[in-house]
């Protein structure tokens, strides 16, 4: 967790995260330098669906000079995949910032639920598994 200090340009408090037992986090690396973190995810394991607390690129892969497309994409179909291994059919929800919502409809299929809340139902779910993951 030493990598992932907000000193270093990351927004969130990985290690607090990382330490709070009710949630599971997971990062992303690439095959050839599993030390370098490109992305994480904290998720909650719900009793219906997964719930996404927090999701965050690398800094490197932040902006118009991002290092790699996609990883975000990644975890997110990451979560999907675990909503379908526990039996809630891909369903997965978090909140949006509400600047993000449009995008994350365009590029997720999320659903706006209400407020801040979005949804990735079971068709979406599918799409960004094999996406990714190349299966189901």
């Amino acid at each position: 967790m030493k990598n992932t200090i907000q000193k270093i340009g990351w927004s969130f408090d990985w290690k607090a995260e990382f330490n709070d037992l009710t949630r599971e986090v997971y990062k992303l690396t690439i095959v050839n330098n599993p030390n370098i973190i490109q992305d994480l995810l904290s998720v909650t394991i719900e009793g219906d669906h997964i719930f996404m607390n927090l999701l965050e690129s690398a800094p490197f892969n932040v902006g118009k000079q991002k290092l790699y497309e996609g990883v975000a994409g990644n975890l997110v179909a990451y979560a999907c995949k675990i909503s379908f291994q526990k039996g809630y059919d891909g369903f997965v929800a978090f909140t949006a910032k509400s600047k993000l919502i449009r995008h994350y409809e365009e590029t997720l299929g999320a659903f706006h639920f209400k407020n801040q809340r979005m949804i990735i139902d079971i068709l979406s779910a599918e799409f960004l598994v094999t996406k990714y993951f190349k299966i189901l």
